[in-house]
């Protein structure tokens, strides 16, 4: 006579301790927390970026590209926000976050004007 056992088989047990692969996110904190000694570097490469790159691009783009003005209503605040989360000590993450955002939304904008 088959008696219903209490026990569960071991194949049907659930294995805690298999790692899921971390998302873009999670990588992106790593990789931002691992940076937290390059701060100082990455203030610089915000500053060189900005300073070189992408203030001069309004005036570009206006000039050559017939651009409204608000592109430079865009780029100044930008500027300014990555130059102050800087200088107030915000983190790494912060810094690199703002800096991605900032170069993503100037190339949208180039892509805007030039296409």
């Amino acid at each position: 006579m088959a008696t219903i056992k209490a026990l569960a088989p071991t194949h049907f047990t659930t294995d805690y301790n298999v790692k899921a692969t971390p998302g873009l996110y999670t990588k992106f904190i790593e990789f931002a927390d691992k940076q937290s000694t390059n701060h100082t570097l990455w203030f610089f490469i915000v500053l060189m970026v900005h300073g070189v790159l992408i203030l001069p691009m309004p005036a570009v783009l206006m000039y050559y590209f017939d651009a409204p003005a608000w592109v430079l209503g865009i780029t100044m605040p930008v500027f300014f926000i990555n130059i102050i989360a800087n200088m107030a000590g915000g983190s790494t993450r912060t810094t690199i976050s703002l800096f991605g955002t900032s170069v993503v939304l100037h190339i949208i904008l180039l892509l805007m004007f030039i296409i």
